[in-house]
C-alpha cells in the first residue's frame, strides 16, 4: 500500500513539472532547380498530353518524398525554383542560388547551357545534377567534376536497344535519321552500339520529306506512298528511327516497305521512364505523380526526381546536412538509391553517370528491360550500357 502511494505521489509530482525542453530544430537542406521556359513540343498524336512544365513537378515530388523520411530523421527539405526565359542571365540566377547557401542544383538545361553554369567560379563547390541532357560528350570530353547525370546517355539508350535486338536475333538494321543535330547524335550512338554488339547497319537514309500536315484529309495517303518507297533496302530486320525531334518517326510503323518492326526514338523505345512502366513499385510512383501534376511522368520529371532523391537518400544515410559530406557520400561506393527499377542504382566514379536499367517501352506496354540476360560485366551488369571505364574519355 505504501509503495503504491509513493508511486502515485511521484506521478503527481511529474505531472506538475514544467514542459520538456524543446527538441532540436530539424536540419534544413535546400535544393535549387534551374531550368528554361521553352515552347512545349506538340505531340503527333492527340492521345499524348502537351507538357508545358517538364522537369519541375518531378523535383517537387522528390522533395515531398525526402520530407516523408525527414520527419523521422529530423531533416527538412525545400526546393528553390528558378525557371527562366531562354534569353535570361543563367549565371545571375545561379549566383542567386549560391548566395542563399544552396549547394545542390538540379539542372533542366541543354548541354551548352549546362556547361556555362558548371564552369562558373561559384559552381566549384556546388553539386549539379544533369536531369535533362543525354549528350554523350557531357560524360566524356566535356565532363565536369561537379556534374552528375541522372538520365541515361544516348549511348546507354542505344546499347539497351542493341542488346535486345541481338537477343531477338535481329542484327541487320535500316537506320533512318532526322534533319536536326540531336537526331544526328542519336544516330551516332546507334552506330556505336551496332559496332559494339555485332549488328550491321545495311543502309542509312536521311529523312527530308516534307509531307505537309499529316492530319489533313489526305495526309495519311501521302505518307502511305512516301514511306514504303523511302524504306526500300535489301535485307533488314528492323527499322531504327533517329527522330528525337518527333517529326516523322510515329508515322513509320505499318508503312515500311518490308513488314518489319520500328524501333529507336519511336516504336519500341529505350527510355529512362515511360508512362507504361509499372514494374517494381513504379505504379506507385506513377500514381502519386499523376495525382500531383495532373499528367503522366516524363523522362525529365524522372531525372529531376532522381536528383532530389539522391540528396535526400545521402543525407538520411549519413544523418548530416553538410553539403560536402553529402556530395562525397553520393559519389562514394556505399551510395545506393532505390529508383523503382528493380535494383539499387549508383553513380559511376569515372564520369558521374547514374548506372541504371533502361526500360524498352512500346506505345502501350513494357516490352523488356536492359541489360539483357547473358551480357556480363566484371563489376556491374549495368555497366554494359553506355561508356564503361576503359572506353570513357572523361578526365576530371
Amino acid at each position: 500500500m505504501c509503495r503504491c502511494a509513493v508511486a502515485v505521489a511521484g506521478l503527481l509530482l511529474l505531472g506538475t513539472a514544467g514542459p520538456p525542453a524543446s527538441a532540436a530544430e530539424p536540419q534544413e537542406i535546400t535544393i535549387g532547380y534551374l531550368g528554361l521556359a521553352e515552347p512545349p513540343e506538340i505531340p503527333l498524336s492527340f492521345l499524348d498530353p502537351v507538357v508545358t512544365d517538364p522537369g519541375v513537378p518531378g523535383a517537387r515530388l522528390g522533395i515531398e518524398d525526402d520530407n516523408t523520411t525527414g520527419k523521422f530523421t529530423r531533416q527538412h527539405y525545400s526546393l528553390f525554383e528558378s525557371v527562366l526565359m531562354p534569353a535570361a542571365d543563367l549565371a545571375a540566377a545561379f549566383r542567386e542560388m549560391t548566395a542563399k547557401g544552396i549547394r545542390f542544383v538540379v539542372s533542366d538545361l541543354p548541354a551548352e547551357r549546362l556547361l556555362e553554369v558548371a564552369g562558373l567560379p561559384e559552381a566549384k563547390d556546388v553539386l549539379i545534377f544533369n536531369a535533362r541532357a543525354p549528350d554523350d560528350r557531357l560524360r566524356n570530353a566535356d565532363c565536369r567534376r561537379n556534374v552528375l547525370h541522372t538520365l541515361p546517355s544516348r549511348a546507354m539508350l542505344a546499347d539497351a536497344l542493341a542488346q535486345y535486338l541481338m537477343t531477338r536475333q535481329w542484327p541487320r538494321w535500316l537506320l533512318v535519321i532526322g534533319r536536326h543535330e540531336r537526331d544526328q547524335l542519336y544516330a551516332a550512338a546507334v552506330r556505336r552500339a551496332a559496332e559494339r554488339f555485332g549488328a550491321r547497319i545495311v543502309a542509312e537514309k536521311l529523312w527530308t520529306f516534307e509531307a505537309g500536315n499529316p492530319r489533313t484529309d489526305t495526309g495519311h495517303a501521302v505518307l502511305q506512298k512516301a514511306i514504303p518507297a523511302f524504306t526500300q533496302a535489301r535485307g533488314y530486320d528492323v527499322v531504327v528511327v533517329a527522330d528525337e525531334s518527333n517529326e516523322f518517326g510515329e508515322y513509320f510503323p505499318y508503312r515500311t516497305y518490308e513488314p518489319r518492326p520500328v524501333v529507336g526514338t519511336q516504336g519500341l523505345t529505350p527510355t529512362a521512364w515511360s508512362r507504361v512502366f509499372e514494374q517494381w513499385g513504379a505504379a506507385q510512383l506513377q500514381s502519386r505523380f499523376l495525382r500531383e501534376a495532373k499528367r503522366p511522368m516524363t523522362e525529365r520529371d524522372y531525372g529531376a526526381w532522381a536528383a532530389v532523391r539522391s540528396v535526400g537518400e545521402a543525407a538520411t544515410r549519413i544523418r548530416s546536412a553538410d553539403p560536402a559530406k553529402i556530395a562525397s557520400f553520393i559519389r562514394g561506393p556505399d551510395f545506393v538509391l532505390g529508383a523503382f527499377k528493380g535494383v539499387g542504382v549508383s553513380y559511376r566514379d569515372w564520369d558521374g553517370q547514374l548506372r541504371q536499367p533502361v526500360p524498352l517501352a512500346g506505345p502501350r506496354v513494357l516490352v523488356s528491360v536492359s541489360p539483357q540476360e547473358g551480357y556480363l560485366h566484371q563489376s556491374s551488369q549495368l555497366d554494359t550500357l553506355g561508356y564503361d571505364r576503359p572506353d570513357s574519355s572523361c578526365r576530371f
